[in-house]
């Protein structure tokens, strides 16, 4: 699994001019499954994504994680996150997970977070979105459980 980590002051997703998914301070959670990718990912990507120390403290160092702010999560599921872009100038999408895959692994990272005790917010799997945010930093990082 791959995740684009966005630190995030507010931010959106619509589906067809209705939000589906809001939050104030937290993260903006990009989400990628691949073929092979099985539930211990998502617990690894759960974990660690929680508990990234990525928001400041009082002296401006990155010292907290979303858990010590009460920060809330807003995931969307993101497939061109495996678009292979080597060839051509079309992407090649075949690293993708298919759907059937990919919608069980997100609902499981999704209820891990949960879990945590982490408001999440999401859009809707496959649909097309409009994710709106303020990036805050910007802080912007890519985590991928096999790497």
């Amino acid at each position: 699994m791959r995740v684009v980590v966005q630190r995030s002051k507010n931010a959106s997703v619509t589906v067809a001019g209705e939000v589906t998914g809001q939050i104030t301070k937290g993260l903006v959670l990009l989400v990628g499954v691949t073929h092979e990718d099985k539930q211990e990912d998502a617990a690894y990507l759960a974990d660690k994504i929680a508990n990234l120390r990525i928001f400041e403290d009082e002296d401006g160092k990155m010292n907290f994680s979303l858990m010590d702010v009460g920060g809330e999560i807003l995931s969307v599921s993101q497939f061109t996150l495996y678009g292979d872009c080597r060839k051509g100038r079309r992407p090649n999408f075949m690293g993708a997970a298919r759907p059937e895959q990919a919608v069980e692994l997100y609902e499981v990272f999704n209820s891990l977070l949960r879990e945590k005790g982490i408001r999440v917010e999401t859009g809707i799997f496959g649909a097309m979105m409009d994710v709106e945010l303020i990036n805050d930093g910007p802080v912007t990082l890519i985590i991928d459980s096999k790497a």
